[in-house]
Parts: structure tokens; sequence; C-alpha cells
């Protein structure tokens, strides 16, 4: 299985904690060996690395390591690859334009017999995941031609991800630049860091920060994963079928779909 990494919020932030801790999953301390990805938004326009090599190994996650890139949503993944071969078309995050708006997703799982129907958008690469990328994005086109509230289309998005979990395994993370979904099907968690900031330790890497002296009182940080990246953190676990919208680090929305 693949790993989720995700951030919202309320004043530009960097993720170089979260994402070293992550990037030693993909083949120091776990399996994802196949590949890794982060988008950073900057307003409208998103910043996207990819690396079809071992995150741990990768002189490009070790370039992002050291640029402090601050964004207020990020969405990363780590790849052990189940459907598709290894290479930089089949790495996510997967990016489309819609609405004029850069679309960033990123799947944990694995579809089934996966096969939907081609349409307005369509996978450049062989995974299912973004196969179902494409098809929830067809899926919104077609019962909004034009943009609306992302309050309107979480009946769809919803619906759409319940129905995917239906065919196999399906937590993901999306984004328009504005907010962040998220979704689980098995596995997900996140932590909301707020004042009073405390010191915060990696699970897999001897990595210490002290969130007191890089944060004012005003902000707020909700960080996503699938495994809790911290040890010394309370972390919220995600409930099978639960999803959530982020938005300046705060939940905006949530439900459990059916």
């Amino acid at each position: 299985m693949c790993e989720l990494l995700g951030m919202s919020a309320n004043v530009p932030t960097d993720i170089v904690f979260s994402f070293t801790g992550l990037m030693q999953r993909g083949g120091r301390t776990g399996p994802h060996r196949d590949g890794w990805g982060i988008g950073f938004y900057e307003g409208r326009g998103l910043r996207l690395f990819q690396d079809p090599r071992a995150s741990s190994e990768s002189e490009v996650a070790q370039l992002v390591q050291r640029y402090p890139i601050k964004s207020e949503v990020v969405i990363g993944h780590i790849r052990q690859a189940n459907v598709g071969r290894v290479c930089l078309a089949n790495t996510h995050p997967f990016m489309r334009e819609m609405w004029g708006r850069n679309w960033c997703f990123a799947h944990n799982g694995q579809l089934a017999d996966f096969a939907p129907r081609l349409d307005i958008y369509r996978p450049i690469g062989d995974t299912d995941s973004e196969a179902a990328f494409c098809d929830l994005l067809n899926r919104l086109r077609h019962a909004f031609p034009e943009p609306v509230a992302v309050e309107a289309l979480l009946p769809v998005l919803v619906n759409a991800c319940a129905g995917y979990r239906q065919q196999g395994v399906f937590n993901c993370l999306l984004s328009d630049g504005d907010w962040l979904f998220s979704f689980c099907s098995t596995k997900l968690a996140h932590i909301t860091r707020r004042a009073p900031f405390g010191p915060a330790h990696l699970k897999d890497a001897d990595m210490q920060v002290d969130f007191q002296s890089e944060t004012t009182p005003n902000d707020v940080v909700s960080v996503l994963a699938t495994e809790p990246l911290t040890n010394n953190e309370s972390w919220t676990l995600y409930q099978p079928g639960e999803w959530r919208l982020w938005r300046g680090g705060e939940c905006v929305a949530q439900g459990v779909a059916g």
C-alpha cells in the first residue's frame, strides 16, 4: 500500500518536518520504494515535485527537504506499486486543470477491475489511481458545467468516493488549492496544531521541532497522514467511510459515507 501526506493551514507554512518523516518510509523504515511526489499550492499555482525513485534515496526529495517551501495546502504521496509500472507517468500526485484551477489528487489503495468510461479527462499512465481521479473530475464536470462552491460539490464527491470504496481500498486527498478534501476507506489520521504549540518528535527519524518557536499564536495547521508521523502527539484516526473538508487548517465539514 502507498502512504498519503496532506496539510491545510491558515498561513503559508512549510511541511519539511512532516515530509522528512514520510520520506523515510520510502525504502528506509517502510517498503514504499516505487516513487514519491508532493504538490505545494501557491495561490492558483501548483509546484509539483515527483520522482519514480525511492524517496529515501532520491536527490529530488533531499532538495525539497532543504527547500522550506511555504504553502497553505499540500498533498504528498509515497508509492508501493500495485497497479501500473514504476515510472514518472504513474507517480502521484496527479494534476489536471478544471474550471481554471489546478486540481491535485493522491490515492492510497487498489481498485479491482476498475475501467471507467473515457471522457473529457483521460489517464496518462496506467494506474487505477489516475483512472479514478479522471473519472471523479468527469463526474463533477457533468454534474456542474460551470464552477460552483465546494459545498455544492460535496454530495457528488462523497458519493463517488463511496462507490470507489465498494471496488477496493480508496483513501484519497484532493484539492483545488482553496480547500483540501480527505476520504478514508481503511486508514487515515490527522492532527491539528494550534496555540499553545509544543515540541513534536518524528517516529521515523531522529528529528524534533519545537513549534512554539516556529509559529505565531494565530497559526492553525492540520497535517494528514496514512499513519501518524510523530510519537509524542495525539493523532485522530478516521473511521472507514469518513470524509472531511479542510480550509485554512480547520475542518469545515465532515461526515461518514454509507
